[in-house]
């Protein structure tokens, strides 16, 4: 096991590991045991009760966070050319279509989010071997395949972001900066928390929420009280 740094050693000493974090009390000392010399990511990490194998128990959907993720999020549209101005108004980097897929084609994939429309998803089909790896295939329950091109573009550029659990059962979302203010940070994370309450599925038996944690790129995790958020 690699040794802790003077700085990692100090962190952690500053977690109470006994103890079960009130949201706000966890989203300020995330910020407090970050040193990194970067705006580092604030991440969040939820266990479900949940059995991802079963398609009864799968928990996936998409929650706008109210304080944005502080993230410069890049969107292809690739749409068909009377979408093209309400795209580029709405705020998206990249517009077109046939194009950017033959750039897909031949490797290139720097966007993060891709909006397209239902007529233009037959394109789409032959790139999913390159697109899907990276999470970059639209799918229409994530909002990213429709015809309000515009309002798609608009929610994800405003802190828009989907999510899904993993086959271990745990959700991982990006909800912020460490640069955030504590409240911002707990805004987020409540709202991501709100929405898997909402998404919990009938066939889930037992405690939903198992376990919730938060930490930043560069910080130890910190532990939250499921019961108190």
């Amino acid at each position: 096991m690699a040794k802790l740094t003077k700085k990692q050693k100090e962190a952690q000493a500053k977690i109470d590991r006994n103890k079960l974090y009130s949201l706000q009390e966890a989203s300020a000392l995330v910020k407090e045991i970050t040193n990194a010399n970067f705006d580092a990511s604030v991440d969040l990490a939820v266990r479900l009760g949940v059995d991802p194998r079963k398609a009864n128990q799968m928990v996936r959907g998409v929650v706008t966070l109210p304080h944005g993720t502080g993230k410069d999020v890049k969107v292809l549209a690739l749409v068909t050319p009377d979408k093209e101005a309400e795209a580029k108004e709405a705020g998206a980097d990249y517009v077109g279509l046939d194009e950017y897929l033959d750039k897909i084609k031949g490797g290139w994939t720097d966007v993060d989010v891709i909006v397209t429309m239902p007529s233009v998803m037959g394109k789409l089909g032959p790139l999913g071997r390159i697109l899907g790896p990276r999470g970059l295939m639209p799918n229409p329950k994530t909002g990213t395949v429709t015809m309000e091109v515009g309002k798609a573009v608009a929610d994800v550029k405003g802190g828009k972001i989907d999510f899904k659990v993993d086959k271990t059962g745990i959700v991982h979302a990006a909800i912020g900066k460490v640069s955030f203010s504590a409240d911002k940070i707990a805004g987020n994370a409540k709202e991501l928390i709100d929405t898997l309450v909402k998404l919990k599925p009938a066939a889930a038996k037992g405690v939903y929420m198992k376990s919730i944690y938060i930490s930043s790129t560069m910080s130890p995790s910190v532990q939250l009280d499921p019961k108190a958020v």
